[in-house]
């Protein structure tokens, strides 16, 4: 009853704000307030999603996710890698820092045509318009955590005869982590975006060529049921990176 109670009190307000918006939007739909061509009724979304469930489910959701999935993981590797540099590096951070910053600048709709030069129409070209997207809230959050960290702690431990790889393991990476965390939880959520941008501009599977698909035969249900998929795998994605965080926050303060 305490679990009950507490998840009540968390997102109690939430629901009932999601359970008006959605009764409204059902109404507005079915009375013909709102065109149903623009906004559909969330039942007709729902049978659009049960009618399509076996491309939705087995095709274009697996397709979307794995690009997203892969280009997190490049993101997620390239970015603390160039965070590390920056931090050890003034040269390195002279260099890399405003070219992080001027890749995004440009409009990612504007470079996916370019990716697709490169990489053609396969997965690599939507998985480097997700890296593209991503791998910039990791690089500025791990950055960040290094900035701020508290300088009296690192003054102390150098008192005491600590190395500068004592240091950083015992002061910097732990005081890091929970910028790193907030970065990561961006980035999960833009790999999806990053993805469907991708699959938006040329592709045979995935979320975004389905919405393209469905727009372009003006099927608002269709492109509204892709949607619901696309919110789901990011809310997915982020509780994943969110479960982790506290875990290992959990574990790092113990040690």
């Amino acid at each position: 009853m305490s679990k009950l109670k507490r998840l009540l009190a968390d997102y109690g307000a939430f629901g009932l704000l999601v359970i008006i918006v959605v009764s409204l939007w059902e109404w507005a739909a079915r009375t013909g307030k709102v065109p149903s061509f623009i906004i559909p009724a969330p039942s007709k979304v729902l049978e659009m999603l049960y009618e399509q469930k076996q491309a939705l489910l087995w095709i274009h959701t697996p397709a979307t996710l794995k690009e997203a999935l892969i280009g997190f993981a490049f993101s997620f590797v390239g970015g603390i890698t160039i965070a590390l540099a920056m931090h050890f590096s003034k040269l390195v951070e002279k260099m890399l820092y405003p070219f992080v910053l001027f890749s995004q600048t440009i409009p990612v709709i504007a470079l996916s045509p370019i990716f697709v030069l490169w990489f053609g129409y396969d997965i690599w070209s939507k998985i480097a318009v997700t890296v593209l997207v991503a791998f910039f809230p990791i690089v500025i959050s791990c950055y960040d955590g290094f900035k701020n960290i508290d300088q009296d702690y690192v003054d102390l431990l150098r008192s005491m005869g600590a190395s500068k790889w004592k240091i950083f393991k015992k002061v910097e990476v732990p005081f890091t982590m929970p910028s790193l965390f907030s970065g990561i939880k961006m980035a999960v959520i833009y790999s999806i975006v990053g993805a469907t941008i991708g699959e938006w501009l040329g592709a045979s599977e995935g979320l975004g060529y389905y919405t393209r698909r469905m727009s372009g035969n003006l099927n608002a249900e269709g492109v509204f049921a892709a949607v619901a998929l696309l919110t789901v795998l990011g809310l997915v994605l982020f509780s994943i990176a969110t479960f982790i965080e506290k875990s290992f926050l959990k574990w790092n303060r113990k040690s």
